[in-house]
């Protein structure tokens, strides 16, 4: 099964960040991702902007505390998580991003590139498959025919020639 979401946009608010009570940092952003779309019967360009809410933890949550800013344009990947909560007791539904790689694209406001380099969550230990062991069939054995002996015709008696075989 896979669940991954790669995504470009400009964020929308500078990121929400707060720690847990185990010291584990968390920040929270707004990604704006716009689709434009022409429509060649009319000749005009319509926009459509999604907002999606980027999850980060850890050290990508310390890099978006010190780097990232609103304007700030990201590539994320991540995976799709759902949530439910409840608001004057009725439930909410909402689907986070939870970022597993964050790249600072574009320039800074003062314009030049972004100093912070790419930064991407520390891997959870991967499971491989073991790879299926490859047999190599050996090449068939030759095998050469014998060749044909002579077959010594029957002889006959050379004494008798009345005492024909048949």
């Amino acid at each position: 099964m896979v669940n991954k979401v790669i995504l470009v946009g400009n964020v929308g608010f500078d990121p929400e960040v707060r720690s847990l009570e185990t010291g584990v940092k968390v920040a929270r952003i707004r990604l704006a991702t716009t689709e434009r779309m022409f429509n060649r019967q009319t000749n005009e360009t319509t926009e459509h902007t999604e907002w999606h809410t980027i999850t980060l933890w850890r050290g990508l949550a310390d890099v978006a505390d010190k780097y990232v800013r609103k304007g700030t344009q990201l590539y994320i990947e991540g995976r799709l998580r759902g949530r439910e909560w409840e608001k004057d007791g009725v439930k909410h539904y909402g689907v986070d991003i939870v970022a597993d790689e964050m790249k600072l694209l574009g320039r800074r406001q003062d314009g030049t590139q972004p100093a912070a380099p790419q930064y991407q969550q520390p891997a959870a230990p991967q499971y491989q498959q073991p790879a299926a062991p490859q047999y190599q069939q050996s090449a068939a054995p030759q095998y050469q025919q014998p060749a044909p002996q002579p077959v010594a015709a029957p002889t006959l008696p050379q004494d008798d020639p009345d005492d024909l075989p048949f």
